[in-house]
């Protein structure tokens, strides 16, 4: 089986969500955006991750390869592919599936409670009623149309949602480590104009160890949810 990521900026990669895939047996490949554009052709992808960066999917101008990988991440998504989107992840699969992205109505930055819902629908991937999440983002999406909202906040509507049994997005970091929550703050520490849903770098960095584990280990909840979906993992490619 093999897993490929897209990745925006050298600070924010897949180092949590690659060790999952390697330990579920996967061979993990990826394609640096912000180096290249060459992409593997959708049915050799057998799991696919999107990550994030300070883009915005509407930058089609400034990177025209957005238009490429929005391509690729739809021809995936149609092939039945298990498909996880990280933040701009999110935002380039709704925006790949017919949905609207834009400016939130406020910026959501730093150590924030996310609410669960969804039902209880077997089908669907089921967040804790509610659990405190590392956020990141200044847009906001709306749904796919056939997607279903799994988690909200009272800023960010949609934080969170599935499409069929093989596609999730997620406007929040679940991989977070403290590493890549200092590469966050050293690279994009100018967003941190004090507001309502924004703190400070010393609030982000002063979270403990356990709030780390604590989403590291939902999000192997949610690759574990997407792994079960992969016609690979079933044998049956």
């Amino acid at each position: 089986m093999r897993a490929h990521y897209l990745q925006h900026v050298p600070f924010e990669g897949p180092e949590r969500i690659a060790e999952w895939l390697e330990d579920a047996g996967y061979t993990v490949t990826g394609t640096p955006l912000y180096r290249t554009a060459a992409l593997p052709a959708p049915r050799e992808v057998d799991f696919l991750v999107v990550m994030g960066g300070p883009m915005s999917v509407n930058d089609e101008t400034d990177r025209p390869w957005l238009r490429a990988e929005k391509a690729f991440v739809r021809e995936v998504i149609e092939a039945g592919t298990p498909v996880l989107g990280v933040c701009l992840g999110a935002q380039l699969i709704a925006s790949a599936m017919g949905a609207a992205v834009g400016p939130g109505p406020e910026k959501e930055i730093g150590w924030f409670p996310i609410r669960g819902e969804g039902g209880d629908d077997p089908s669907l991937f089921r967040f804790p009623p509610s659990v405190e999440v590392f956020h990141w983002h200044g847009e906001a999406l709306a749904l796919p149309p056939g997607a279903v909202r799994l988690a909200s906040s009272p800023v960010c509507p949609n934080q969170a949602f599935q499409l069929g049994r093989t596609v999730l997005g997620l406007q929040f970091h679940l991989e977070t480590t403290p590493a890549s929550a200092q590469a966050l703050v050293a690279h994009c520490g100018d967003e941190l104009v004090p507001a309502t849903y924004v703190q400070s770098a010393a609030e982000i960095l002063a979270a403990p160890a356990a709030r780390y584990e604590a989403i590291n280990a939902l999000m192997g909840d949610v690759l574990a949810f997407l792994h079960q979906a992969a016609p690979a993992a079933a044998g049956t490619r």
